[in-house]
């Protein structure tokens, strides 16, 4: 998958979080994310608001709430590690991907960018 954003494309190896179980679980219990990877929660039906939290993992990650058409609504940034305060996706979204914490500031990711995935409709 990639992110377009005014900086360039960026790669990442996506991890698919598809089913619930796959979502209750995301990242948590990881020490660490690569640079070059992610996680991205495919989310099923209608666009709906998502809070997304921390619990159990610990490390910070930059969550990228995503819109239909692949751009993206908007980021929370290092989220803090095994915090249960709920992050809110600020609108109706189909998927949610994490990086590492800092990373999307890094790659000069902000809403209105574009992920780039089969998920979203293009690859």
């Amino acid at each position: 998958m990639t992110i377009v954003t005014h900086k360039g494309t960026f790669r990442f190896r996506a991890e698919i979080a598809g089913t619930p179980r796959q979502q209750e679980i995301g990242l948590m219990y990881r020490p660490r994310l690569a640079d070059d990877h992610a996680m991205l929660f495919e989310m099923r039906g209608p666009p709906a608001e998502q809070d997304f939290w921390m619990k159990n993992c610990p490390v910070p990650l930059d969550m990228l709430f995503i819109n239909a058409d692949g751009t993206i609504r908007s980021i929370a940034r290092n989220a803090a590690p095994y915090s249960e305060t709920p992050i809110p996706s600020g609108g109706p979204v189909a998927g949610v991907l994490e990086l590492r914490g800092g990373r999307a500031a890094e790659i000069g990711a902000e809403p209105g960018d574009r992920v780039r995935h089969p998920f979203f409709g293009h690859g």
